[in-house]
């Protein structure tokens, strides 16, 4: 019989350190999971994309054990490494911060393709260039 799912947890956590300080420990305690075996877990996991920040989809059953997904890291993070730049715009309509390419932003939407809606390359590419003017960014040739 299956397990009875009894939540999920959304968390953001940057790859291969997780720990059980907030966010992490207090979103897991509350329901019961262990903190360290999915701590363990998720580093090992993501251990070979250090620097990134990825999103996990944490599900919690019944008998407090769990399973979890990785997404792609947020397109935000991705276009500011791609553009070098620590943070976006405070007003992105009118300071601009940086620069990304047509070439840059492909990369960028073949990687998230997994996690977005898109049907083609090009209607991801859109999503990300979207995502690019909200950061500040102005798109290149």
């Amino acid at each position: 019989m299956a397990k009875k799912v009894t939540g999920q947890i959304k968390l953001q956590i940057p790859a291969g350190q997780a720990n059980p300080a907030p966010p992490v420990g207090p979103a897991l305690g509350q329901r019961g999971v262990n903190i360290m075996e999915f701590c363990k877990a998720f580093n090992a996991k993501t251990q070979d994309q250090k620097g990134m920040i990825i999103p996990v989809i944490i599900t919690v059953y019944s008998d407090r054990s769990f399973t979890f997904v990785t997404k792609t890291p947020p397109a935000a993070i991705l276009l500011l490494k791609a553009a070098k730049i620590e943070k976006g715009s405070g007003t992105p309509n009118t300071t601009k911060v940086g620069k990304v390419t047509k070439k840059q932003i492909e990369e960028i939407a073949k990687i998230k393709m997994p996690d977005l809606n898109a049907g083609s390359v090009a209607s991801a590419m859109r999503s990300v260039e979207g995502t690019a003017k909200s950061c500040g960014l102005n798109i290149v040739d």
